[in-house]
């Protein structure tokens, strides 16, 4: 038998050093030589469940699979913990959690892609260049899909520039005056009356601002024609599963490489219909990956904030949200949901996100790490 040697103290030193290096590196990675780093991506893929937190993902597979460790993304082989705080507080909003995600810029709450220097509806700040700007400008195709408004905080994020994620009219302008490339090739969302709303009190509406670039802007997935390659839809409800094949089909025939992002709500105010959520994005994504080549394709998983939602009980065999239809029709709306096994806290919370990932360049999704190092881990993939 081979005799075991005992570490020295160097040898553990030098060990512990190494072992840390990976988050310690974080700001300021080592260039991967080109054994790490054999190929490059084409595509990406930037799956965001908002407010999908560490104990939410949890709760999801529980819930989804009576299971701890049940749902697809948590079978992915890299797995990093992602800090969302803005530059003044602990706890993020999505505005400043996505824009931190797609800029690689800390900012504040309520701002969307612009630095730190913005005042939330006062002010703007230094516009921040995004994913989907730096991929426009690379002659790759987009797409933006989202459960919600397609204005609201997570999608624009990556497609506008303002000062205050509130003004969604505006917001939604800047599809048809991209800075970079012709800006976003495929776009479906939901907010069609609130967005419509902001449109019309600034003088101009779907049809007119569609007008101005020759694209009509449809209210549901079945309006847009098979063989319109760059549709926008927004709608007052949209199927992100439907929409998400959709757009991965027409993405899927660009001749230099994609890149899309998919937001589904996470927020768990609701727990069965927050975590619900989770387990039917999770299967899309497992459908999306099963049509993607991870030679060439990056998909990342994460969130822009956590949500306050614990599991402080329960047994395998028995329901997860034993007490859940009692308080659904008390109609209670208070800040605390209290089941039998849950409890939820209704707001957002500091504590680190998941980040998943898988494909080329998923390597360096690893340790802890600010949501900023994300932008470099998606650049780096490109080779950009």
């Amino acid at each position: 038998m081979k005799r075991v040697r005992y570490p020295t103290f160097l040898a553990v030193a030098a060990l512990l050093a190494l072992t840390a290096a990976p988050v310690l590196a974080q700001d300021n990675p080592a260039p991967a030589s080109e054994a790490t780093h054999p190929a490059r991506a084409r595509n990406v893929i930037l799956f965001l469940a908002d407010a999908g937190g560490v104990s939410t993902i949890s709760a999801a597979s529980l819930l989804g699979y009576g299971e701890p460790l049940r749902l697809h993304v948590q079978q992915w082989p890299y797995l990093g913990l992602s800090e969302t705080s803005p530059v003044d507080e602990f706890v993020s909003d999505s505005a400043n959690g996505m824009s931190s995600i797609v800029t690689g810029v800390k900012t504040r709450n309520g701002v969307i892609s612009q630095g730190p220097d913005a005042v939330r509806g006062q002010s703007d700040g230094a516009p921040a260049k995004t994913l989907l700007e730096y991929a426009e400008e690379q002659g790759l195709w987009t797409g933006v899909i989202t459960t919600q408004s397609i204005a609201d905080a997570t999608p624009a994020a990556s497609y506008a520039h303002s000062n205050d994620r509130g003004d969604w009219g505006r917001i939604f302008a800047q599809v048809f005056t991209p800075r970079f490339g012709d800006g976003v090739d495929v776009m479906f969302g939901a907010g069609r009356q609130a967005v419509g709303d902001q449109l019309n009190a600034l003088g101009t509406g779907f049809d007119a601002l569609g007008q101005t670039r020759a694209r009509p802007i449809y209210a549901t997935l079945g309006d847009a024609p098979a063989e319109n390659m760059r549709p926008v839809v927004v709608s007052d409800a949209m199927d992100v599963h439907a929409a998400t094949l959709r757009a991965l089909d027409i993405l899927q025939q660009s001749p230099r490489g994609y890149f899309l992002m998919v937001e589904w709500d996470a927020h768990t105010d609701d727990p069965r219909a927050g975590l619900q959520n989770v387990v039917d994005f999770d299967r899309l994504i497992a459908q999306v990956q099963s049509r993607v080549d991870l030679d060439d394709t990056l998909l990342v998983f994460t969130a822009d904030h956590a949500f306050g939602l614990q599991v402080d009980g329960g047994r395998r065999g028995e329901p997860l949200l034993e007490g859940y239809d009692a308080w659904k029709a008390s109609g209670d709306e208070a800040d605390l949901v209290r089941l039998e096994n849950v409890l939820v806290n209704r707001t957002h919370t500091a504590e680190e996100v998941p980040v998943l990932a898988i494909g080329v360049g998923a390597e360096r999704v690893r340790g802890y790490f600010p949501n900023t190092y994300l932008f470099r881990v998606m650049m780096d993939a490109w080779g950009w």
